[in-house]
């Protein structure tokens, strides 16, 4: 039995990787979705990692699941819990020292989304056709009710770590995410931690819109193409 520690991004509501945990325990496994105080100013990416930690307790060899914004508490974590294996899911992927704010300039992220904006016709940024054009409209109605804000001090806050750490790590990406276009992920995938991403179909909120093929992949003992 393994155990899957599932981070949310911003907002901070665990509901996003509820349907992935209950296939990860009907598969024999232990799953916790960790909440996150999103919309507390007081908290941001130092109480995030406290949370996450808290969470995972004595156990040893966790997987650490991040997604989105979780990729910013991700490296904190690994450096006070023990982690074994860590997977990035349409995730943020910072550099040591970095801001959530700066890591949109550093990465060209904007300009990635306007690029893929205009050839693909949905224009500039609206949260319903950035994050629930492929969302099922049941499973919107559903998560209306954990839906929150996330406070500036997260975007401000240092994500304070020496380095990404040497153990396993994947990174899954929608094919059809507008949030983080597939072809930004990839190359900051490969660019700051040297590793090729596995894609899926589905947008920025993979967890919900493919969620048995997610849950798939995180059985996985390989990256997606390679035999087990």
């Amino acid at each position: 039995m393994r155990t899957f520690v599932l981070v949310p991004g911003a907002g901070g509501s665990a509901w996003v990787w509820g349907r992935v945990a209950r296939l990860l325990v009907e598969a024999g496994h232990e799953a916790i979705a960790v909440d996150l105080p999103g919309e507390d100013e007081a908290a941001g990416l130092p109480r995030y990692c406290e949370l996450v930690v808290d969470a995972i307790g004595s156990r040893s060899e966790v997987v650490l699941v991040a997604g989105s914004l979780g990729g910013f508490t991700a490296p904190l974590v690994c450096e006070r819990a023990p982690v074994g294996e860590l997977v990035l899911v349409n995730a943020m992927i910072p550099e040591p020292g970095e801001t959530v704010r700066d890591w949109w300039a550093h990465t060209g992220a904007l300009e990635a989304q306007d690029e893929a904006a205009g050839a693909g016709g949905y224009g500039p940024f609206d949260a319903a056709a950035y994050f629930m054009h492929d969302v099922d409209e049941q499973v919107a109605a559903e998560g209306e009710s954990y839906q929150g804000a996330e406070a500036d001090i997260a975007f401000e806050s240092v994500c304070d770590f020496t380095a990404w750490p040497p153990i396993r790590i994947r990174v899954l990406v929608g094919q059809d995410d507008r949030f983080f276009p597939v072809g930004l992920q990839l190359r900051v995938a490969r660019d700051r931690l040297g590793v090729e991403a596995d894609v899926l179909p589905g947008g920025h909120l993979l967890p919900l819109v493919q969620p048995r093929l997610v849950a798939d992949y995180l059985l996985q003992t390989t990256r997606l193409g390679e035999v087990d």
